[in-house]
């Protein structure tokens, strides 16, 4: 169980060294989410290890959906990756690392790792309270630095589900509320899932 966590956070690390050189890759919010999930999963693997206090429910449970967020965009919304531009390791994609193989290990972490029927019935709304701070935080850069990437031409809308300029604003709107029907829903469901799953973990 140790080395399943470490080996989701070294995915993680690996997935988003990139935006270390380029910072401009901070505003995707796989990059971001990515981010906190592999410290997380550092302070679960070790703290499996050492037998020491691992990290708070609510904190698990809110990366847990956000890897689940990843993984799904990652399937249904976004482009294929070119090998020819995505870095490799150990012929892996670093960006296949990031969007599917860490969000989906993760998943599997809490389904059989964690101890279940922990969460509270408000975690399903505050974990929320990230993605509108993601918005905040992509539109106030948009409109400081308009030119600054990371998408092609210099946009600085990381995706087009959410580019203010081609969508306009009630075009940005309706995504965002789909969006966030999508994110109440996921949320939901990771709730139900404690709750369904026995008290004590499956496995470990």
């Amino acid at each position: 169980m140790a080395l399943w966590r470490l080996a989701i956070a070294g995915f993680c690390f690996v997935g988003t060294y990139e935006a270390w050189s380029k910072p401009q890759y901070w505003v995707y919010f796989t990059f971001q989410t990515g981010f906190v999930l592999g410290i997380v999963m550092l302070w679960a693997g070790a703290a499996t290890l050492l037998k020491g206090i691992q990290p708070p429910a609510w904190l698990k449970g809110c990366v847990t959906l956000y890897a689940i967020v990843t993984a799904l965009v990652a399937f249904l919304l976004m482009p294929p990756d070119n090998p020819a531009y995505v870095p490799q390791v150990i012929g892996i994609m670093t960006n296949t690392m990031l969007h599917k193989i860490a969000p989906i290990m993760a998943v599997i972490d809490f389904l059989l790792f964690d101890p279940h029927r922990r969460f509270r019935w408000h975690y399903m709304f505050s974990w929320l309270l990230y993605f509108p701070l993601y918005l905040a935080f992509v539109l106030i850069r948009a409109a400081l630095w308009p030119n600054s990437g990371p998408a092609a031409g210099g946009s600085p809308y990381p995706y087009e589900f959410i580019n203010l300029n081609t969508l306009g604003w009630q075009g940005f709107a309706m995504s965002c509320g789909k969006l966030a029907l999508a994110f109440v829903v996921l949320s939901f469901v990771v709730w139900v899932f404690d709750r369904a799953l026995p008290r004590k973990a499956l496995l470990g």
